[in-house]
């Protein structure tokens, strides 16, 4: 079987980024700590000194809601920054489907609103 070009120079790469992990362990691991300063492991919350288990209370459904919803408008920010960079070239057909698109999201907004998932009673 006979290596191209591209091959060789990907096994060189794949043998440089091992090298560079092994340098680096090595490193951390000799020239590292040795003894651990206890009051650095401990968990750090804002300044204050942590209550009870992360695992009890735990944060509320709602807010977990938001953030998707944050997520979901976030990228819809993402898909319409290249249609108004090329706006002129799509002319019509792109006005059409981006409407299609803000009209689809706009449905799931109100379908959620409606719901009053986001409601903070």
């Amino acid at each position: 079987m006979e290596l191209n070009s591209n091959g060789v120079a990907l096994a060189v790469l794949f043998g440089l980024a091992l090298a560079l992990v092994g340098v680096m362990y090595l490193a951390a691991t000799y020239l590292g700590p040795k003894k651990f300063n206890k009051a650095k492991l401990q968990p750090f919350e804002c300044g204050m000194d942590p209550v009870g288990s992360p695992r009890e209370g735990g944060l509320r459904l709602r807010f977990y809601v938001v953030a998707i919803l944050f997520v979901v408008f976030d990228i819809e920010t993402i898909f319409l920054y290249p249609w108004a960079v090329s706006y002129s070239k799509l002319g019509l057909f792109g006005l059409v489907e981006v409407l299609v698109f803000l009209g689809a999201l706009g449905i799931g907004l109100f379908y959620v609103l409606r719901k009053g998932v986001v409601a903070w009673k």
